[in-house]
């Protein structure tokens, strides 16, 4: 049993898209991971991004193959979401170049694990301009199973990038 609404389909926004491999080529031009949070609504089978979080400052560690978010930064981030009345429905992050687009054991392990949360790997460090989401490691994590890749079938039916709508962006500043 779960508290949290299916999601059949995640609409994401070219804008969203864009945006993201914006923030976390910031980072792999410095050759480190980078990072988009996702905000947004689940609602009738879909979770729709319309928010795009950057993160900076302290509480957020960026290296060449290793990303964490302390406790007191997800706190802010809830908090702002709370204010905003969106839920986080997904996240964005990059490898380097030879570490491919699977979820690393780190990322199963302490992502976010809430049924039906999208965690997308971007390769390269998100220095190529988005082309999609097909060419990058698309993940959910299956109440009871934890994270699986989806396969590209998958990805193409259940992972919609949209024209629209406009897509607001944050910087959320962690304070530990």
């Amino acid at each position: 049993m779960t508290y949290y609404p299916q999601v059949d389909e995640w609409l994401i926004p070219e804008e969203a898209l864009s945006l993201s491999f914006q923030e976390m080529a910031r980072d792999g031009l410095r050759g480190n991971e980078g990072i988009a949070l996702w905000l947004g609504e689940r609602k009738g089978g879909h979770a729709t991004v319309s928010h795009v979080l950057a993160l900076r400052g302290r509480g957020v560690i960026k290296r060449p193959d290793f990303l964490s978010i302390s406790p007191d930064y997800m706190n802010a981030i809830t908090d702002f979401a709370i204010g905003q009345d969106l839920v986080l429905v997904g996240q964005i992050h990059s490898h380097g170049p030879l570490h491919g687009v699977n979820l690393s054991p780190t990322d199963t392990q302490f992502g976010v694990q809430v049924p039906g949360y999208l965690s997308i790997v971007a390769p390269d460090y998100a220095l190529r301009p988005p082309q999609g989401v097909d060419y990058c490691g698309v993940h959910v994590f299956d109440f009871g199973q934890g994270y699986r890749r989806l396969s590209l079938a998958e990805v193409v039916q259940r992972v919609k990038v949209t024209k629209g709508p406009a897509v607001r962006m944050s910087v959320v500043r962690g304070n530990s």
